[in-house]
């Protein structure tokens, strides 16, 4: 007896390997409006959560493989109260990850079903991964939930940073941990708009290079682009609303 045919799926994009930093700039948002500087600071902050603004995020993006269904996962945008300003906690992750090897990215992690919820989720993965002791966060809320190529559904968790505070990187996840001032991420002139081309079409993606200290015998930059810059130009999109 013959076995039932199962139908063929279509032929998906293969993602191409590439290097983001090597790809062409198309546009930035210098011609776009400033954020207030009053919303940068926590009170400004405070204030902005409570309102109910209407504003609409960037495009999501388009999923490599769209044959599973999203994870659940979450993140915390760690914003640190420093004396020169606000800044956003971001951490570089170790080359050997199967996702989003070696990418700049906040601290965060699939929602577990211990968790309460996101915020549950955003506070326990950066404690696991920085040591960040979630009773040194206030949280102020959260943007819209961002669903990344790769499949993650990511709910974006926003904080306030309270010090003195101390941090250890979970190597086993974490390379690298650095801090970037909010006032510079939340600079449109500061997104890049680059585009991957190849033979079965075209993506695109958000950057925001940030220069290393001058110390730092790396030099260069911190590249901070795909899923980490969307959802930083979401949180420019809220405050600028």
């Amino acid at each position: 007896m013959s076995r039932p045919v199962r139908p063929v799926r279509p032929t998906r994009p293969i993602r191409p390997a590439f290097k983001p930093e090597s790809l062409p700039i198309e546009s930035t948002g210098a011609d776009l409006p400033a954020v207030i500087p009053d919303r940068l600071t926590p009170d400004g902050l405070r204030a902005r959560f409570e309102q109910r603004l209407r504003w609409e995020p960037e495009p999501r993006e388009v999923r490599w493989n769209e044959d599973t269904d999203p994870r659940v996962a979450a993140v915390l945008i760690p914003l640190v109260e420093r004396d020169s300003g606000l800044t956003v906690l971001l951490t570089q992750r170790a080359d050997h990850l199967s996702d989003h090897a070696g990418q700049v990215s906040f601290p965060g992690g699939r929602h577990e079903p211990t968790d309460a919820n996101t915020i549950a989720t955003a506070l326990r993965e950066a404690q696991e991964e920085v040591s960040l002791d979630p009773a040194r966060v206030e949280v102020l809320g959260a943007l819209p939930d961002y669903l990344t190529s790769t499949g993650f559904y990511v709910t974006p968790v926003v904080g306030l940073v309270h010090p003195p505070f101390t941090l250890h990187a979970d190597t086993l996840e974490v390379a690298d941990i650095f801090e970037v001032p909010l006032a510079f991420l939340m600079n449109p002139a500061n997104h890049q708009v680059r585009v991957l081309r190849w033979e079965q079409g075209e993506r695109r993606f958000f950057a925001m290079p940030y220069p290393r200290a001058e110390e730092e015998v790396a030099g260069g930059h911190y590249f901070i682009w795909g899923a980490t810059a969307g959802m930083l130009r979401n949180f420019y999109r809220f405050l600028a609303a």
